[in-house]
């Protein structure tokens, strides 16, 4: 199956390609995408991928679907367009960023900058219906983006992953943590981050900290 994705990925992932679960995968979204408005725009799917490489990934943020709503939703877990509101969640990210680093609020939502870093911001289920969360689960996709991580901890070293939420924590079970630096918190989304928890987590510092300590290139927030 000709799928467009990164050659880096395509060599350490290209298998999930020619398995049974993933043509029907591709056959559920084709008609999706046929029938309902769904996100992100079809070129975006593989977004994630496409701009951070296998062998520049530093930092995994792991999301669960992409945004629901018109206009967010561009193939990167968190991030939205230039000149897009920014979301609860994502509001609450750029806070914890600035208290943890001493940095100023971005104008954009756009996580781009990060991703070309080399931060792959992976949502979990790649598709939605447009206006239904969670449309997309459990139709392939988790499997597809749980073979991804796994290809991650067994084939680098030095990551670091950010598990926000009940269900991004669910995927440490996947991370080798001899290997690899695992931090967890609650989701930024403003019904967790304000019962506590979030704020203060200092993910971005920790994560930098680690990079650096293994000679790695921190991340610019």
């Amino acid at each position: 199956m000709n799928v467009k994705i990164e050659q880096s990925w395509k060599s350490r992932i290209g298998e999930e390609f020619e398995k049974p679960y993933f043509a029907a995968l591709v056959e559920r979204v084709r008609q999706e995408y046929a029938q309902n408005t769904c996100y992100p725009p079809g070129r975006l799917i593989f977004n994630a991928f496409n701009t951070c490489p296998f062998d520049k990934v530093k930092v995994v943020i792991i999301g669960q679907d992409p945004y629901h709503e018109p206009g967010q939703a561009m193939g990167l877990s968190f991030s939205v367009p230039d000149g897009v509101m920014m979301p609860p969640s994502l509001v609450n990210i750029f806070k914890e960023v600035q208290q943890d680093l001493g940095t100023p609020l971005p104008l954009t939502g756009n996580l781009t900058r990060w991703a070309e870093q080399g931060v792959l911001l992976l949502n979990a289920t790649l598709t939605v219906r447009a206006h239904v969360a969670g449309s997309h689960q459990r139709i392939g996709w988790e499997e597809f983006t749980d073979a991804a991580i796994r290809a991650l901890s067994s084939g680098r070293e030095h990551l670091v992953f950010l598990l926000w939420g009940g269900y991004a924590r669910s995927k440490a079970a996947l991370i080798d943590r001899s290997r690899h630096l695992v931090l967890q918190a609650v989701h930024p989304s403003p019904l967790s981050a304000n019962r506590g928890g979030w704020f203060g987590n200092r993910h971005f510092s920790q994560a930098n900290a680690y990079l650096a300590a293994n000679g790695i290139t921190p991340i610019n927030w």
